[in-house]
């Protein structure tokens, strides 16, 4: 029982803190700044450890061979909803 109450948790803390980093300029250590949005683009923080899963891979695959990395923004631009980059880094904060 105690282990859905605990993803539920994680996934509360990861969204707080994503969230959150919309208002930071600051960038931790241990985490890095994309850029979400089809067209009005928004900062996210979320941890380097995402680079590492497969998910996350697949999704910055897609986006360079559909938009390719050249864009205005100084950071990662990743061009898809937001709610399915949230949904994502729930679903990679539980594994």
């Amino acid at each position: 029982m105690g282990i859905p109450f605990l993803k539920i948790v994680n996934a509360k803390q990861t969204l707080r803190c994503i969230l959150s980093s919309l208002e930071s300029t600051n960038v931790p250590k241990g985490h890095f700044a994309v850029y979400i949005g089809e067209t009005q683009k928004k900062r996210f923080v979320v941890p380097i450890s995402y680079l590492k899963h497969p998910s996350f891979q697949n999704l910055l695959s897609q986006v360079e061979e559909e938009f390719g990395f050249d864009h205005p923004m100084v950071g990662l631009t990743i061009p898809s909803r937001e709610e399915a980059f949230i949904q994502l880094a729930c679903s990679l904060n539980d594994l």
